[in-house]
């Protein structure tokens, strides 16, 4: 099997990336109208996502990792965030796939990893899309104004290059790595990951499930 026909795969509409969905469909022609090539119109993506506000997980509600569902409340975490790039992408016509990985993340606030136990956030969700030559890496996780809070520089992607999270902060503090990968799927592995967060994370969940839970 050619790499075409098995990119195909990867413009089809799943569960939680309904690329299918009448709000994608929409935002998607809306936001490749009048771009010049496919890198304008992922760039164009990218920061349509990327700057929806990020917010704790919803795992009660697997509906929040829809991409269809992040669009239309407007808030959501990496996951969904990957999840709409990937369905927005396919909606244009751009084999899309989502990644997972274990990172670690060494500015959070101190009360946040007390409640995750530790520095190692799992299964942290990225999309990776086909140019015609290689599969990019992109994450539109953290928005501008978190990104601010945080003292570190807002990712950006020119629709050419990998454009993972930030390695530094703004002072040169290391900010994140990526330190396991999972590997890379059609969909959203929702309910692995409702349940898997839960036996991960029981302290986080419950404070997520309180509304105690702050962005970071």
């Amino acid at each position: 099997m050619s790499e075409t026909d098995t990119n195909r795969v990867y413009l089809a509409p799943s569960e939680y990336v309904d690329s299918n969905h009448p709000l994608v469909l929409r935002t998607a022609r809306a936001l490749a109208g009048g771009a010049m090539d496919t890198a304008e119109i992922l760039r164009r993506i990218f920061y349509r996502v990327r700057d929806i506000r990020y917010d704790a997980p919803e795992f009660d509600r697997l509906d929040s990792f829809k991409a269809s569902d992040l669009l239309a409340e407007g808030r959501g975490y990496c996951v969904p965030k990957a999840a709409a790039f990937a369905a927005l992408a396919r909606a244009a016509g751009v084999p899309a796939r989502l990644g997972f990985a274990d990172v670690t993340n060494h500015l959070a606030t101190g009360k946040t990893l007390e409640r995750m136990g530790g520095l190692v956030f799992a299964w942290h969700g990225y999309a990776e899309v086909w140019t015609g030559e290689r599969w990019l890496k992109v994450s539109p996780t953290f928005d501008a104004p978190l990104c601010e809070k945080m003292c570190v520089a807002r990712l950006e992607f020119d629709g050419r290059s990998d454009a993972h999270l930030q390695p530094f902060d703004s002072t040169g503090r290391s900010f994140m790595s990526y330190d396991k990968l999972h590997g890379t799927f059609h969909d959203v592995p929702a309910r692995f990951l409702a349940a898997e967060m839960v036996r991960l994370y029981p302290r986080a969940c419950a404070a997520i499930r309180a509304g105690e839970f702050a962005r970071l």
